[in-house]
């Protein structure tokens, strides 16, 4: 029986099915929409680019089998069950985008592998699999199959500087083996010189040179090509010509030219050492992140205080942190106190003061005073974890402008393959030039094409502009929302705790007459207040507190349920309450009546303050805007976003809200499951919409809009529903991470211009179509220009950096 939508219990799951027979979006919708009203089910996405449909239901209302039978029903089939798996690790050996294609390509194979991504900018990659199937080892053999080499993450940073360290020491031998054949290339006729340079070339090509054929080997041997097998060809083609003509096997006086495969070989190691330089400047984000967490912890014992290796540290233990100690591990401190620096992890820059009571964060920093804080989380559930782990899948994830450099990569290299071969025959066979000119004018082809710099267009990008994020506390759960963001045209911005602060406080207090002391009177309402566990109540006490003043000791409290309290308070008869509880004390509210009009016509609730039977002042609250809620909202109008506030308050409180932040419409009265139809109508419209909220009744609106923020992440972050997440509650982390995604698409736009740019310009000169002008490249040029365009790309992205000092 199909139903309305239902509230999620805490039996739900997520279970993952792969679609075949869609042909279109059409069918995703059609298949989202006959799942989504029915019993047991809470949301139903389908990824039509994946082919995968996500299910989160209630197992005991609707299993995994009974789902599949419904897709089945619809006339789609069904080829696997949910992957309950997850690995990130890291990739040795990937040399460009088709390297990426071919291991994504030999992971998807697998049947147990639902989703393989991989990130030629992090040397990374992603699998969700069945792990009923498949284990790590298993993943593992697979990547090696495919040509590549698999490292469990806790070493990729260790491999990665070994690696730069061999890039350059590889390109400093080739370089230096290539220099006395350049300073003897005009001596053909001198046989001791010509028996160096073929023994130096020999050395370059067969050491320097080997991994461009051991990556071909593997493309090739993978039914795949990629920029080794351009390299390796251009390469041999060059040497093994130079090594026929040297030995006199093409006729005589035929011209040597090693020099063209060293240089070319020394050229691409110096291009390749480069950017892995660079990339690693891309990735330093995470780099610190990971440089944050203690070694060491002072664990306290019955025998006193003993230092262990902080992953020693279970939960329930007791540990001692004083000034200028890093904090080992996530908990809440029981004795002690002090500031304590949260900027690593929340972006806030003024230290947080912490008392006895409050929670910590590992990896944050004690600025001053001694602590002893209980362990609450440890290892892969501390905060820092939690977002290492979303870092990583955010810069492992795939913007949707991925797929087109995707798409190109796929035929790029067979397609250049196709140029040199036409360049050669163009040049030799029409044009009737000697076979020596056609031949460097192929080789050079071959070496010029770039299609690493379209494969790291994207994630280079995205991986600073995620980094620059996490500086500011901005989360990036996935890669994805960075371009996503950066088109969002309505926001639907949540009212409480989101533009306002989400908690009362008093914003007046004022005196029946002049003759009643304010002091007095605000002593009078913290001590009626003092037992009460109402929010009104519990402002009034906050407000008289950061007066100074310390609520008095009272007896004959008396609480009036929905109407407030009596209590006798130094011989007065106290009655602290709303209208209900002074019209059944018979107390007249005319003297206040012209100024409580005023109160309650700005949205604030009064709170009536009599002693015997006459009124003495009135206090009134109200959950006040953050500081930075109005202007976040004229910056998001600036941007051209339009604003929406969406709450579940009177119409009356919500309008006075609404004007006073400056939003350019607003809905009140909103249950939890309306906002999400808010986000629907929005996006019935053609528009792309985000959603702001901070509260559980939220989730559904966040999940249902393109992209989901939650603000004021908290210490839980894996548990926050939503695409980015703000850990702190400030409105104006909303613009920075729109700025930060408009920025970050910018630059992939603009990598990718340039990538496509160079290869639409480098290949007809590497071709010789502009050797009439006097414009032409030798091969081994061709090649240095080939290094330096992925080297662009990676320092344009690096560019991004810039906009620290904008946002």
């Amino acid at each position: 029986m199909i139903k309305e939508p239902f509230l999620p219990t805490t039996n739900m799951i997520v279970s993952t099915l792969s679609i075949t027979g869609m042909s279109c979006a059409n069918c995703a919708a059609r298949i989202e929409k006959d799942l989504s009203g029915r019993e047991g089910i809470q949301n139903a996405v389908v990824n039509f680019a994946l082919a995968e449909l996500t299910v989160t239901h209630d197992p005991e209302t609707i299993s995994k089998e009974q789902i599949t039978s419904l897709v089945k029903a619809l006339g789609y089939d069904v080829i696997r069950m949910e992957a309950d798996g997850e690995l990130t690790f890291g990739v040795q050996g990937l040399h460009c985008a088709s390297c990426v294609n071919t291991l994504e390509k030999k992971l998807l194979e697998h049947p147990a592998v639902t989703t393989a991504i991989v990130n030629l900018a992090a040397e990374t990659g992603f699998v969700r699999f069945d792990s009923q199937q498949l284990d790590l080892a298993d993943i593992f053999r697979i990547v090696h199959a495919a040509g590549y080499t698999p490292l469990e993450l806790n070493i990729v940073e260790t491999a990665h500087d070994d690696g730069l360290r061999s890039q350059r020491n590889w390109f400093l031998f080739s370089l230096l083996a290539s220099l006395p054949i350049m300073l003897t290339m005009g001596l053909h006729s001198n046989r001791a010189a010509m028996q160096l340079n073929l023994l130096l070339a020999t050395a370059v090509q067969f050491s320097a040179g080997l991994i461009f054929y051991r990556g071909a080997w593997s493309a090739l041997k993978n039914r795949s090509t990629n920029m080794d097998v351009l390299v390796a060809l251009g390469t041999s083609a060059a040497y093994f010509y130079s090594l026929a003509a040297y030995f006199g096997l093409l006729g005589p006086h035929r011209e040597v030219f090693f020099e063209t495969s060293t240089m070319l070989i020394a050229f691409i190691r110096l291009g390749k050492y480069l950017e892995a330089r660079a990339r690693g400047k891309a990735s330093e984000a995470l780099k610190k992140l990971l440089h944050l967490q203690a070694d060491k912890a002072i664990l306290i014992t019955e025998g006193g205080e003993k230092e262990v290796p902080a992953s020693v540290i279970r939960v329930g233990d007791v540990v001692l942190v004083r000034a200028g100690d890093i904090i080992p591990v996530d908990g809440e401190v029981i004795d002690g106190g002090g500031a304590v620096d949260e900027s690593m992890v929340t972006g806030e820059s003024l230290p947080v003061l912490k008392k006895p009571g409050d929670s910590v964060s590992g990896a944050t920093v004690s600025s001053n005073g001694v602590m002893r804080i209980r362990a609450t989380r440890i290892g892969e559930a501390t905060l820092l974890a939690q977002i290492v782990k979303m870092v990583r899948e955010a810069q492992g994830d795939k913007a949707p402008i991925q797929r087109f450099a995707d798409a190109i990569s796929a035929w790029f290299v067979p397609f250049v393959l196709f140029l040199s071969a036409v360049t050669f025959i163009f040049w030799y066979a029409v044009l009737s030039r000697d076979f020596l000119t056609a031949f460097r004018f192929a080789v050079a082809v071959l070496v010029i094409a770039c299609p690493c710099a379209m494969g790291l267009a994207t994630p280079t990008a995205i991986m600073v502009g995620s980094g620059i994020a996490l500086g500011r506390g901005i989360l990036i759960k996935k890669g994805s929302a960075l371009e996503t963001i950066s088109r969002v045209q309505v926001l639907l911005l949540d009212k409480t705790g989101t533009l306002t602060k989400g908690t009362p406080e008093m914003t007046d207090l004022v005196p029946v007459a002049h003759s009643v002391d304010p002091t007095k009177l605000l002593e009078c309402l913290a001590t009626a207040e003092a037992y009460s566990t109402h929010p009104l109540a519990q402002a009034a006490i906050a407000a008289a507190r950061d007066a100074g003043i310390e609520a008095g000791i009272a007896d004959e409290f008396e609480e009036r349920g929905g109407k407030g309290v009596t209590c006798r308070y130094e011989d007065l008869q106290l009655a602290v309450g709303n209208e209900r509880l002074m019209a059944e004390l018979e107390i007249s509210l005319t003297p206040m009546a012209k100024k409580c009009a005023e109160l309650t016509s700005t949205g604030k609730s009064l709170v009536y303050v009599a002693a015997g039977n006459t009124l003495v002042g009135v206090a009134a609250f109200a959950d006040t805007l953050k500081p930075g809620s109005v202007q976040a909202v004229n910056e998001l109008r600036r941007m051209g976003i339009t604003t929406c506030m969406i709450t579940g308050d009177h119409a009356d409180v919500a309008a006075i809200v609404a004007k006073q932040a400056g939003v350019d419409t607003f809905e009140a009265e909103v249950m939890p499951d309306r906002k999400r139809d808010a986000v629907k109508e929005y996006q019935g419209r053609g528009m792309i919409v985000g959603m702001v909220g901070d509260g559980i009744n939220d989730a559904p609106a966040l999940a249902q809009a393109e992209i989901g923020i939650a603000i004021g992440g908290g210490t839980d972050v894996a548990k926050e529903t939503g695409d980015i997440v703000l850990m702190r509650s400030d409105l104006l982390d909303v613009v920075r991470a729109i700025a930060i995604g408009r920025a970050t698409l910018g630059k992939i736009k603009q990598n990718l211009f340039w990538a496509m740019f160079y290869n639409i310009l480098g290949i007809p000169v590497a071709a010789g179509m502009l050797s009439g002008y006097g414009i032409f490249l030798k091969p081994e040029y061709a090649g240095l220009a080939m290094a330096f365009s992925s080297v662009s790309v990676v320092l344009n992205s690096l560019l991004l950096k810039r906009i620290e000092k904008t946002i």
